[in-house]
């Protein structure tokens, strides 16, 4: 949604989309808005509650069945199993999609792999079409001022034209976009505590080949899956950059990440994009 400073300010039901990697501060920045006024659309949690809730459940249920007692137990619905998944604990998601590589280590086959980076992107795109709907449950049921879209950080991998005129037709569109220090922090995160992530299919693909030839490896089941999401982490952050600088120029608007750090209320936060917006205009 493209607009002037002036008609954003005067936006009587503003609709945000927040576009940037994993820990940039979408979710920080969503705490600082007031609760009352603003509904925040986590894309995660819509994604891990709705359209990947029966795999997550699956697949917690298929560990549970190794373990001979709770076997018995959920073979004689002594007991059920239920994902608590919450905007602030996505761990079901990541358990879910996991990580490719040996099984001694816990890594998943590389067919295995692919059929849940498959279903999470299905998944992500679904929960993105959604978001003019909930625009409208958020006003009309709930009494909410303004929404905020809080997209996953894997977003700019999904080229689906309908999703993003979705996205552009009802929200304004804002990348948070990190400096060097912030991405170096990033990796340090990721270096420390390796995460599942999504990965589109052609990424993926180009450095799986690049990264079994760097060590000297035949196949993905060979893959030490920490190691591999620790080396492959800083390659995403590349290709990710340029795709998220696209959607921005052709779509929204840029704001850089740091300066969320300074903004203590709502009215900061839109100052904040307002700014984002004249600039553009301005062109400069």
């Amino acid at each position: 949604m493209q607009m002037t400073r002036e008609q954003f300010l005067a936006w009587p039901r503003k609709a945000i989309t927040l576009l940037g990697m994993s820990g940039v501060g979408k979710t920080t920045l969503a705490n600082k808005l007031p609760k009352s006024r603003w509904f925040h659309y986590s894309g995660d949690y819509r994604i891990g509650t709705k359209y990947l809730e029966e795999p997550i459940l699956d697949n917690i249920k298929r560990q549970a069945m190794k373990v001979d007692f709770l076997r018995k137990l959920l073979r004689s619905d002594s007991i059920y199993i239920a994902s608590n998944i919450s905007v602030h604990n996505l761990e079901p998601i990541a358990t879910f999609l996991g990580k490719v590589g040996r099984p001694e280590l816990g890594g998943l086959t590389l067919k295995e792999f692919r059929r849940r980076q498959d279903l999470h992107r299905e998944a992500e795109r679904h929960a993105m079409c959604d978001v003019a709907e909930f625009i409208g449950k958020a006003q009309e049921i709930y009494g909410y001022d303004h929404f905020l879209n809080d997209a996953g950080g894997s977003i700019c991998e999904i080229d689906d034209a309908a999703m993003w005129d979705t996205l552009a037709g009802h929200t304004l569109i804002l990348y948070l976009r990190a400096d060097g220090d912030l991405e170096q922090e990033l990796t340090r995160r990721a270096v420390t505590n390796p995460k599942p992530l999504y990965y589109s299919q052609a990424f993926f693909e180009r450095k799986l080949v690049e990264y079994l030839q760097r060590e000297g490896l035949s196949a993905a089941e060979q893959i030490e899956p920490d190691r591999f999401v620790q080396w492959i982490f800083p390659e995403l952050l590349r290709h990710r950059r340029p795709l998220y600088q696209r959607y921005a120029d052709r779509l929204g608007y840029t704001v850089d990440a740091r300066d969320l750090e300074r903004i203590g209320d709502e009215t900061g936060f839109l100052e904040l994009v307002a700014t984002a917006i004249d600039r553009k205009n301005r062109g400069s």
